[in-house]
């Protein structure tokens, strides 16, 4: 009887390692929610006025208060130069690098150029060598003050590329370069203060990073958020997303294109909208674009009018013309395109393309996209009522528009939103909510593609330049670059791509910069971040084997909310590996993972089986044979991995424990839950994919579901 039930729990516990495996595949990501409660808005009588926004609120009549809604005309948007220093001109065309460097009369630009194009192409090459070379350049010219090479400067000591890894002149020469105008410096500082709680300092940064952000948005239509694409799922490929990120040569493509061809004019506007947003990997060409929206208004498509109207208020692709821009966009909101009000409304109040400026008609405008449930039109009247444009100013009536339009995901109302939380005006100061919702905004800003070319080189196999946009944008605070830069070292870093800080990155600098890219991206909700430390602590991969450095990862996981952290902690508590060997814990950690996630239910009750047999044959014959078998089964665990790569398509599982296989993305909601606006009860996903953090706001600010 006694070898009956032997034999029956080392079943049990073959069916436990099996399901532990496979428990990972059947997890989804929770989302972060954040409420906003009646305490979080302001007394009027404690409130400052609006004008702590706006410094003249006597201008009420003056289109100059309308900067919230951008002007084409201004020198940032005529030039796009809202990314000074931008390393995109050396990516974006390759034949024109030699021009680029030469036609700078200032020396110190040339010499900056120079040592940025050779960096990506030392990069791209793996030449430790060329890529000294670059450093070299680039520190001559920071070294005689240019800021653009200062920040690439910081971005090497930060790095440890070529130089020794150094945050303090990392963050000296970020410092320096900021104060020089280089924009991508102040995201790098911003984060630094962010990280470091300083929100004070952080949100100065972010506010402005912000404001530029919503400078370079489109005047009617939101853009739809251009979700940087994680290149892995898990410990491997995300080979789907990968797949439908190959731009012209992907297959999808292909097919609308032909259709198009063919005078299918729903094709025709797909084609356009790929060209002018820049969407699915597409390289972004508003000539293009503009073709194929004129070809579907031609085969009477009236969806292209409203973005054929925004490419002449812009003048993209086109000379500006702000009467044609009125025309099409009139047609577009004849066709029920309500968001075509939010840029007749623009036209209006700026006085363009119309007779006269009119705020009456203007209001008119807003309120019908408002009325029509367009998200801009809510944030648009919220401008009218915060700077009193053609209407008595309402300070309440602003915030509660600006929060309406939040909770639909308008970027700009975002932007407005964490204005009144850093004023204090409508809503009670709230530095660190502040910062969160300007950091939302701000990694929407021109920097941002730089992830595009960073995934456009990885799929054309140049691993070593993607690695190193990759890295740039992780400095900047951008969660998915961290998972990807990550990811790329611990995949391919054995194939000579990682440069350190003389030469080849040895095991040690590769496994330490892998290390602290995980760690920044589980900071900002990466869960599995947080396991793949846990992991390589507990088996000792790429470092010494830790128990206790493991469980520390574990918990952070764990504080997140991550069924499977609470699973490996409960088992190392049972093994008394890095914890306490406390049975008593270790049920309550399993419980916790089946509360909270129910897929966790077999290998739970798997697992608290085992903890039975462990409190009832302690010291045991069974008890020892159950804590060996990972050691005198190898080959079992090779086998559960197999059989998990080919069901979960994940990545190898580890004995007796849950580890992670797919990837998870937190996602960010609005909630208001004050009474007294029964319209705000709905909860929407304010982000569209922007990238999200973990921080908590406030105790009852920031939960998780």
């Amino acid at each position: 009887m006694r070898r009956r039930a032997i034999h029956c729990a080392l079943l049990l516990l073959l069916h436990l390692l099996l399901s532990l495996a496979l428990l990972a595949s059947s997890l989804r990501p929770r989302p972060l929610v954040l409420v906003i409660t009646n305490e979080d808005f302001a007394d009027s009588s404690s409130s400052p006025s609006a004008s702590a926004i706006t410094d003249d609120s006597d201008r009420s009549d003056d289109s100059g208060e309308w900067d919230e809604f951008g002007d084409p005309e201004s020198s940032a948007a005529a030039t796009g130069d809202y990314d000074p220093g931008s390393w995109l001109p050396f990516i974006e065309s390759a034949s024109s690098l030699p021009s680029l460097a030469n036609s700078s009369s200032d020396p110190l630009e040339v010499l900056y150029s120079s040592g940025v194009r050779h960096m990506i192409s030392a990069a791209s090459s793996s030449d430790p060598a060329d890529m000294e070379d670059a450093a070299a350049e680039i520190e001559a010219a920071a070294s005689a003050g240019f800021p653009h090479a200062q920040s690439a400067l910081g971005f090497l000591y930060g790095t440890g590329l070529m130089r020794p890894q150094s945050r303090s002149k990392s963050f000296l020469y970020h410092h320096f370069a900021a104060e020089g105008g280089n924009m991508q410096s102040k995201m790098v500082l911003a984060y630094t203060y962010f990280r470091q709680d300083m929100y004070e300092k952080a949100v100065k940064l972010y506010a402005e990073l912000a404001e530029a952000a919503v400078a370079s948005f489109l005047i009617s239509k939101e853009p739809p958020v251009i979700e940087p694409i994680r290149i892995h799922s898990g410990t491997e490929e995300n080979k789907d997303a990968l797949r439908k990120s190959r731009g012209e040569a992907d297959e999808d493509f292909q097919i609308t294109e032909y259709q198009a061809l063919k005078g299918n004019s729903a094709a025709m506007y797909q084609i356009g909208l790929l060209y002018y947003y820049g969407l699915r990997g597409v390289r972004r060409d508003h000539a293009k674009a503009l073709h194929w929206f004129s070809k579907a208004v031609e085969k009477g498509d009236p969806r292209a009018m409203e973005l054929l109207g925004e490419m002449y208020a812009r003048g993209a692709g086109v000379e500006r013309n702000y009467t044609k821009a009125f025309e099409w966009l009139t047609l577009a909101s004849k066709h029920k395109y309500y968001s075509a009000y939010n840029g007749l409304g623009y036209l209006y109040v700026k006085g363009y393309g119309v007779q006269k400026k009119n705020y009456t008609k203007a209001r008119e405008y807003f309120e019908k996209a408002a009325e029509n449930k367009e998200p801009g039109g809510h944030y648009n009247l919220g401008v009218l009522y915060l700077k009193g444009i053609g209407v008595k100013r309402d300070v309440a009536a602003a915030c509660k528009l600006f929060l309406t339009a939040a909770n639909a995901g308008q970027p700009k109302a975002l932007y407005q939103v964490a204005r009144l939380f850093q004023k204090g005006i409508g809503l009670k100061k709230n530095l660190q909510m502040a910062t969160y919702l300007y950091k939302t905004v701000a990694e929407r800003g021109p920097w941002s593609s730089l992830s595009r070319w960073a995934l456009e080189s990885y799929l054309k196999g140049d691993v070593g330049k993607s690695l190193l946009l990759y890295s740039r944008m992780a400095e900047l605070g951008y969660e998915v670059a961290q998972s990807n830069a990550a990811w790329i070292l611990d995949k391919y870093g054995e194939q000579s791509i990682c440069i350190g800080e003389s030469g080849f990155c040895t095991d040690t600098e590769r496994h330490l910069r892998a290390h602290t890219l995980w760690w920044q991206a589980s900071e900002q909700g990466n869960e599995h971040a947080a396991l793949l430390i846990g992991d390589a602590y507990y088996y000792g991969r790429g470092t010494d084997r830790d128990y206790e450095r493991a469980a520390e990862a574990y918990m952070h996981a764990h504080s997140q909310a991550n069924a499977q952290a609470m699973f490996n902690l409960g088992y190392m508590h049972e093994h008394g590996q890095g914890l306490p060997l406390d049975l008593h814990l270790a049920k309550r950690y399993y419980d916790q993972a089946l509360e909270t996630d129910p897929a966790a239910k077999l290998p739970v009750k798997l697992a608290l089986t085992s903890l039975w047999i462990r409190k009832n044959y302690a010291d045991s014959f069974l008890v020892k044979t159950i804590d060996s078998l990972p050691e005198v089964y190898p080959r079992l665990e090779a086998w559960v991995d197999e059989r998990t790569a080919e069901t979960a398509s994940g990545g190898p599982s580890s004995t007796g424990r849950c580890t992670q296989q797919l990837d998870t993305k937190a996602k960010l909601r609005v909630i208001i839950t004050d009474h007294q606006i029964s319209t705000l009860h709905s909860t929407f996903a304010i982000s569209r994919g922007l990238n999200q953090s973990h921080r908590l706001l406030s105790p009852d600010s920031l939960i998780a579901t």
